[in-house]
């Protein structure tokens, strides 16, 4: 599967994305504390942690559907990077409509000329191996095959990042195999990948970094590789070893991960 980049090099760099000292609090509690790192172009980021760690909290304030109750989130664009970036959620909303005209609403929203819709279209569909489907009702579709249609929704924008909220979480083996093979194409094509996921072995397989996220905070972010052969934090440690320790508050939980002077 592969495809042309997705960012024209005339395209202004909405990256890097810099979270500094983020927190957010709802119902008198705080659910995220004092987060600060920073998101450079290239690699493939997934965030893993236990229920009710905190992820898909972090992708929205990322993407900008929450705002924090304190720090920053800055985007190298500032305001401008919002038509630059795309999320795809863990249960996607189709529209009462077909498959292409789910796309071509997207792209209209977008204000993406008329006449350039059709070969946009035609293009993800073949790309997600969506086009036989292409006249169907999306809401018929099989839940695998509509989370390929929000992936393909997503990238006929031509997103310089992606935020993913746990795109397999409903998904069989098959199902999930073929949206993996979708988000490793869109990076291919150029397009920063940053995603959670409950599932070790996904995380493995499309990682360059994974952050450990845990009651708000992040614990620990490392490159994969390093990260899945020795964790330097014990709940990471006890999350990846499938123990259920997770819930102590562990040795580490209160101290913030050393803000980095650069991306790895």
């Amino acid at each position: 599967m592969t495809a042309p980049r997705s960012t024209p090099e005339s395209t202004p760099q909405i990256l890097p994305l810099e979270l500094d000292g983020v927190c957010f609090d709802a119902g008198g509690n705080r659910l995220i504390k004092d987060i600060s790192l920073r998101f450079e172009p290239g690699l493939r980021t997934v965030v893993i942690g236990p229920n009710g760690a905190g992820k898909s909290l972090f992708l929205r304030l990322c993407h900008g559907l929450l705002r924090p109750t304190q720090g920053s989130v800055r985007w190298q664009l500032g305001s401008s990077a919002a038509r630059h970036q795309a999320m795809v959620f863990q249960r996607p909303v189709m529209l009462r409509r077909s498959v292409t005209a789910n796309i071509d609403y997207a792209l209209k929203l977008r204000k993406v000329p008329r006449r350039d819709r059709a070969d946009i279209i035609d293009r993800v569909l073949q790309q997600t191996g969506l086009r036989r489907h292409a006249d169907q009702p999306a809401r018929v579709l099989s839940i695998g095959e509509q989370q390929k249609l929000a992936l393909a929704r997503a990238w006929a924008l031509q997103p310089q990042v992606l935020f993913l909220d746990e795109p397999t979480a409903s998904l069989d083996p098959a199902a999930t195999h073929g949206v993996e093979e979708i988000i490793q194409a869109i990076h291919d094509a150029g397009t920063r990948i940053i995603m959670t996921t409950h599932d070790l072995g996904q995380a493995r397989r499309l990682a360059d970094e994974v952050i450990f996220i845990n009651r708000g905070r992040i614990l620990e972010r490392a490159p994969a590789e390093r990260f899945f052969e020795a964790q330097e934090n014990d709940l990471a440690r006890a999350f990846v070893r499938g123990e259920l320790l997770w819930w102590h508050k562990g040795k580490d939980n209160r101290k913030q991960i050393p803000k980095p002077k650069e991306d790895i």
